[in-house]
């Protein structure tokens, strides 16, 4: 019988990379990477960028966001390399927007705008689950049309929470996408929306996607307990800290209104 075979060598990163997935000990051939590392980095890459680029289905996200009445708008960048280029005119409604709003009823406790951000296919693919998974936490509120706004950045929803005469807003947006995750949702959650809020007067709930992000539920409960506290409190952002009635690190759901 031959002598059994020596046992190869030790992975260091191994148990590591089962927690993460970051791209860590990826290793090396002569003086490269490994083949199969170069090609995953590659396909990462590619796949970041046609999120950024990709343009968003308006008609199909309104049908998912099907019982909520919906307006669809869009800000000052008229393309989406200008929006690339031109971030200040993705934070400002265009005219025509403008004119829609002025039309539309106002007054409401909350105010939900579903915007494409730098990542189209984050919206698509999350939005609307989430969106559904908060109202039915927050059914109590007077909540506004959902408003789905292209080529904007979180600061649009300020213009529209001032036009529908909101109490707050909570931005849906595409997050930059990453080399891990292309798909991951952000929300932003502002008191007495108005043009001109700082970034510190915001709530940010981040990485809201159903490929090991935060769950729909999760994100929702964290949701609907910030907003009641905002209302109750009249302020967001440094000033609202999350607790454990935020995190609910005990596994318990926050109610959910049928």
């Amino acid at each position: 019988m031959s002598d059994p075979k020596p046992p190869g060598p030790i992975d260091p990163w191994g148990p590591l990379r089962l927690a993460t997935t970051a791209r860590i000990g990826l290793g090396r051939r002569g003086d490269a990477m490994p083949l199969q590392s170069v090609l995953e980095f590659q396909a990462a890459h590619a796949k970041a960028r046609d999120a950024v680029h990709a343009p968003l289905d308006v008609e199909a996200l309104a049908a998912a966001l099907g019982g909520h009445e919906v307006l669809t708008l869009a800000s000052e960048a008229p393309d989406r390399a200008t929006y690339l280029r031109r971030p200040d005119l993705g934070r400002r409604l265009s005219p025509t927007s403008i004119e829609t709003l002025a039309n539309a009823e106002t007054g409401f406790d909350i105010a939900f705008v579903v915007a494409d951000g730098l990542s189209a296919t984050a919206v698509a693919q999350n939005a609307a689950p989430l969106l559904h998974a908060a109202v039915r936490r927050l059914g109590d509120l007077r909540i506004a049309p959902v408003v789905v706004a292209t080529q904007a950045r979180v600061a649009l929803g300020d213009d529209v929470g001032a036009a529908l005469g909101a109490r707050l807003v909570a931005v849906l947006i595409g997050e930059r996408p990453g080399l891990s995750v292309a798909e991951s949702l952000g929300i932003y959650l502002t008191f007495d929306p108005l043009r001109g809020r700082r970034d510190s007067e915001r709530n940010c709930i981040s990485n809201v996607h159903s490929l090991g992000g935060l769950s729909y539920e999760q994100a929702a409960d964290k949701l609907a307990w910030l907003v009641r506290e905002a209302l109750k409190r009249g302020v967001t952002g440094v000033a609202l800290k999350e607790d454990e009635g935020a995190t609910r690190i005990d596994g318990a759901s926050a109610p959910v209104l049928e």
